[in-house]
């Protein structure tokens, strides 16, 4: 079985990397993180495609809340979808987003990134608390594994 074989959400998240590329195609590079996500919320809102912005999402220790994240999308209550705007990822973007999967309890997450290049994409899964991370950029011929944590 090939990996895309193995996507989890496989409709829907092609539907929101759609999304994230109309954008890029109509509105182009250089504007900064809020610009990227009112377009995508658009985009998303014009495709009917269910969602919730700035979705707080609380960490817990010992029952207490000692933390708060704020996911920049959660699609369909079941895609946490984060917007950034800049050259490339930082590891800082990965560790949010790694957090965002685990404090939420979901299995995907989809990291984008507006650049003057294009927009890039990286799906990260949470499966059993063991996170992976897989690349859709075009340059390295399909889906790879990129690291298991």
């Amino acid at each position: 079985m090939q990996n895309e074989d193995k996507l989890i959400y496989k409709e829907l998240s092609y539907q929101v990397v759609g999304v994230l590329f109309d954008v890029y195609n109509e509105i182009g590079p250089g504007h900064d993180e809020k610009t990227y996500e009112l377009a995508v919320a658009t985009g998303l809102g014009l495709k009917n495609i269910e969602f919730s912005r700035q979705v707080p999402a609380d960490l817990v220790y010992k029952g207490l809340t000692v933390g708060k994240f704020y996911l920049d999308f959660l699609i369909d209550n079941k895609i946490v979808l984060e917007i950034k705007a800049g050259k490339r990822f930082s590891k800082k973007d990965f560790k949010q987003v790694l957090n965002y999967l685990k404090v939420s309890k979901k299995q995907l997450a989809i990291l984008a990134i507006f650049s003057g290049k294009g927009v890039k994409f990286i799906r990260l899964l949470n499966v059993n608390e063991n996170i992976e991370t897989y690349s859709t950029d075009l340059k390295l011929e399909g889906i790879r594994k990129l690291n298991k944590f």
